[in-house]
């Protein structure tokens, strides 16, 4: 399959991951990162189509960087790719989530909600990597 291709379809299996933790987790994370709510109880601005473009971008990002790495590294399957795709979520990202947080004195609920998304989207996306 064409690089690019693997690496859009990598990037619409963190986005759609995304959707559904957030989803789910939408109350606690709204809480622990502050985010200013309108009346319908929604984020504020969240009708805006350029945040969810730009969120697409950053993760095509990702992905296109963990395409380059898995191939440097000869990661070829997709239990290869998941485990990979982990690690890089749970030591990479995390960490620096984690770190961002931590000096910002924002609450250990949202390192937790937001690294548990960029563990399991990475590994989503690590697998469709390594998948094709």
């Amino acid at each position: 399959m064409v690089a690019w291709i693997s690496v859009i379809l990598a990037t619409v299996a963190a986005f759609a991951l995304g959707a559904g933790w957030y989803g789910k987790l939408s109350g606690p994370w709204m809480r622990a990162a502050k985010v200013p709510v309108g009346a319908d109880g929604k984020p504020k601005g969240s009708s805006n189509p350029m945040l969810y473009v730009m969120a697409f971008g950053l993760q095509l990002l990702v992905a296109g960087m963990m395409r380059h790495v898995f191939a440097l590294s000869g990661i070829d399957s997709i239990f290869a790719g998941l485990v990979a795709g982990l690690g890089i979520g749970l030591f990479f990202i995390t960490p620096w989530i984690a770190l961002n947080n931590l000096y910002s004195q924002r609450p250990v609920t949202l390192t937790l909600i937001d690294g548990g998304y960029a563990a399991l989207g990475c590994a989503a996306m690590g697998a469709v990597l390594g998948l094709f």
